[in-house]
């Protein structure tokens, strides 16, 4: 996608362009007003579609009009082969952002002739989480957003509209509002925030390598702590209980804390903020992620929740061996 963004633009080899690199800044106004209309009537369409042509069997409503439209009728949509909560959540949105950064930091050179280099560390920074997302996308298929929640305006207008315009901020204000920040003291931040995306990365390949070799490996240098949870599945046309197992990781990242991973993350989110230089610029560069830091407490919350349900007694072991939610001694 950066590639084909990239050859588009007046970058690119073509000798009549069709756009500036900075389209996505000149015409960010209109696209997130026309992006939130098609969001509200997307999320009816899925209403609708969930209660008269499911694609699976997970759907249904909740009695409540307003519930169905907000939380969603259908787990995972589909028109064909497409997966539509996949692509909005997945190519649309994280491509959106992807690519953002960097038309910011081109259009902020434009306007002022000069690199700001805490804009374009954070977006360069930020393309590196977004690259590493992409790699790691199956993963985060098996996550809370997807495996729970349904495909209903509080996730895909979410994704349509929240996160090109929340997600992007701290790098959007620049464009106006520079930093100010030196190369120096900009490349320290920027380090800080590579190393939290390096970590939540590391965190999360460990685990799926646990799991990928049914704890049969070394975790930092050791055989692995873990609790195999039974749990029973229920099959809804028929009724029949089927008992499958889960293996909790009790080692490593995940014996620090059961997120530990999302403090990497907001590291690197705080960072990329941080950049964009508060003390100059006041506090609304810091929405993004002062509202990642709610959403990651409530998302290991509701996780706690739902595993508690699931796995029951051994759950409450695994608490036992792993007591920090997040960040030990605090959370």
């Amino acid at each position: 996608s950066t590639a084909i963004f990239w050859a588009g633009s007046n970058l690119g080899p073509l000798t009549e362009p069709i756009y500036d690199f900075g389209i996505i800044y000149d015409t960010f106004k209109g696209a997130i007003a026309f992006l939130n209309i098609f969001g509200m009537v997307f999320c009816g369409f899925l209403t609708w579609k969930g209660l008269n042509h499911p694609s699976t069997e997970d759907c249904g409503s909740s009695g409540s009009l307003i519930k169905d439209y907000l939380w969603g009728t259908e787990l995972y949509p589909r028109i064909g082969s497409l997966d539509l909560k996949r692509f909005i959540n997945c190519r649309f949105s994280m491509t959106f952002w992807q690519l953002a950064g960097l038309s910011f930091a081109y259009r902020s050179y434009t306007l002022h002739g000069v690199i700001d280099w805490g804009l374009t560390l954070s977006a360069v920074s930020q393309y590196v989480y977004l690259f590493k997302f992409f790699l790691w996308e199956m993963g985060y298929m098996r996550s809370i957003d997807i495996i729970v929640d349904r495909a209903g305006f509080e996730i895909q207008w979410g994704c349509l509209v929240w996160v090109p315009a929340v997600y992007t901020l701290h790098t959007r204000f620049l464009v106006q509002n520079p930093s100010g920040l030196s190369l120096p003291v900009a490349s320290v931040i920027f380090v800080i925030s590579i190393a939290g995306v390096l970590f939540n990365y590391l965190a999360d390949r460990e685990r799926d390598v646990f799991r990928a070799k049914q704890g049969k490996c070394l975790v930092w240098g050791k055989p692995p702590k873990y609790i195999t949870a039974e749990y029973e599945i229920v099959d809804r046309k028929t009724g029949k209980k089927t008992t499958k197992k889960s293996l909790l990781l009790a080692s490593g990242f995940w014996g620090v804390a059961r997120h530990f991973q999302y403090l990497f993350e907001l590291t690197a989110a705080w960072s990329w903020c941080l950049l964009a230089n508060p003390l100059k610029n006041g506090v609304l560069p810091l929405f993004y992620c002062v509202f990642l830091t709610y959403l990651l407490i409530d998302r290991a919350e509701r996780d706690s929740k739902k595993c508690h349900l699931k796995y029951g007694s051994y759950y409450e072991e695994y608490c036992r061996l792993v007591p920090w939610k997040i960040l030990p001694g605090i959370h």
